[in-house]
């Protein structure tokens, strides 16, 4: 799995790619045929207290699945949209069986 991180507009410190990396390697547990994951964080604008935004594409077989989730953290951001990708790639896997 190949994990890109994009920080628009600012410098993601190690801290926080450290984060993400964890976070999304977590999804292989998931699912074992994600091919890539592009995360993009950005400061939305205007300056207010919920303005990090992360959004996480991943690529699996045939579907492309996205998150995006708008907190108090890039963290947050990130392990919210985990979480709902989580749900996504069950959904799809359970879609792919059925047929």
């Amino acid at each position: 799995m190949e994990i890109r991180i994009q920080s628009i507009g600012f410098d993601a410190t190690e801290k926080l790619k450290a984060h993400i990396e964890k976070k999304v390697n977590k999804l292989s547990r998931v699912s074992e045929d994600i091919h890539t994951v592009d995360v993009y964080l950005k400061v939305v604008k205007p300056e207010t207290a919920q303005n990090k935004e992360a959004e996480i594409k991943l690529q699996v077989p045939n579907a492309e699945l996205f998150a995006s989730k708008v907190t108090d953290t890039f963290e947050e951001s990130v392990d919210l949209s985990v979480e709902a990708l989580e749900k996504q790639i069950i959904k799809n896997k359970e879609k792919l069986r059925s047929r």
